[in-house]
């Protein structure tokens, strides 16, 4: 048996359900010809993703990866839900579980004095025009 069990949460077989009745609406629409049932299956399907977000983020659903077999039940709400799943999309949507990252310095091109002027190392001088001291070849 594998590890991994998902979909089978309230969250899921809800969104299942309502989905399937927006795609038989939108289905007997399109068989009668008709852009209203169609565009209501339409938003029926809609709603059944936002029913099963919703239902995720109070719990109901089960994040993506291997869970404890305790855990598998599927009257067993999720006990990490409210601070978020760290690989799940629908918790990243909603401001949850999020990792704090901390922003890459990145060092400053530098500039060595000489003689003859400045030379720009690491990175195109700004400003420098055509002067023939900063195209030179430096030794």
């Amino acid at each position: 048996m594998s590890l991994y069990d998902e979909g089978h949460t309230v969250a899921g077989w809800t969104g299942v359900a309502v989905t399937a009745v927006g795609s038989s609406v939108a289905g007997v629409g399109v068989c009668v010809v008709s852009g209203a049932l169609i565009g209501l299956g339409l938003a029926i399907v809609a709603l059944g993703a936002l029913i099963t977000w919703g239902l995720h983020l109070a719990g109901w659903g089960k994040p993506p990866g291997v869970r404890p077999r305790e855990e598998w039940g599927m009257r067993v709400r999720d006990p990490h839900a409210r601070a978020g799943h760290p690989e799940c999309l629908g918790c990243r949507l909603a401001g949850r579980g999020r990792r704090n990252e901390r922003p890459v310095p990145v060092p400053a091109p530098t500039a060595v004095a000489d003689r003859a002027g400045t030379d720009a190392r690491g990175a195109d001088a700004v400003g420098a025009g055509a002067r023939p001291d900063l195209a030179r070849e430096t030794p």
